[in-house]
């Protein structure tokens, strides 16, 4: 029932695989009824729009931004972790409980997890609008500033057409260095195996 559930947090990120641009992380608990929420995937671009106003103005949330630099120095994993802890200080005076979308709770305290959490539960589908929509803002912002990139139509993924772009200009200040392509003929540097096995063990040794 509503009146469980009022308290619950959703959690939910955009931009864990992108090869360019930040990885957002949002927070949300409802304070009314929002109708017509769903994993921010299924729904238009239209209709999110719509929902993300009405979701701000319906609920307390916090939305943390993780730069691409961030994501190469320390890793996805501590970089998820970090962003749901700061969104659960900012938020635990309103809720009672957290909940995040996917199969890990990064050995966080009090944090459950769900897969497809943001299919089930209004406050996740709310997290995950917030997320996208924060990103693909962002993404539009910074396209004109990276013309080569045309980052308005991708916003960043792994696309054909912007693979072939990395493979003429290059990568931007705004791309993870530490995403290697195949189809570049790259591999992984062993810094960032090393980095990417230490944010591994660092996430891993907390849950104890």
């Amino acid at each position: 029932s509503l009146r469980n559930m009022e308290k619950l947090c959703g959690i939910d990120e955009a931009g864990r695989g992108p090869l360019a641009g930040p990885m957002v992380v949002a927070g949300v608990i409802l304070e009314k009824e929002i109708l017509g929420l769903n994993d921010s995937k299924v729904l238009s671009e239209k209709k999110r729009e719509k929902l993300f106003d009405e979701i701000k103005e319906k609920s307390k949330y916090h939305i943390v931004f993780k730069s691409a630099k961030e994501i190469d120095d320390f890793g996805i994993s501590f970089c998820l972790k970090s962003s749901i802890l700061e969104i659960m200080e900012k938020l635990q005076e309103f809720s009672n409980s957290f909940l995040m979308d996917g199969n890990t709770n990064f050995g966080i305290q009090n944090l459950q997890k769900e897969i497809k959490a943001d299919a089930k539960y209004a406050q996740v589908s709310a997290a995950s609008i917030l997320a996208k929509v924060s990103r693909d803002r962002f993404m539009d912002e910074i396209s004109p500033l990276y013309a080569n990139y045309n980052f308005h139509k991708h916003k960043g993924y792994g696309t054909k057409a912007h693979i072939e772009a990395i493979r003429e200009f290059g990568r931007s200040d705004i791309h993870r260095f530490s995403f290697k392509l195949k189809a570049l003929g790259e591999t992984e540097s062993l810094k960032v195996v090393i980095i990417s096995l230490i944010s591994y063990l660092a996430v891993k040794s907390s849950s104890f």
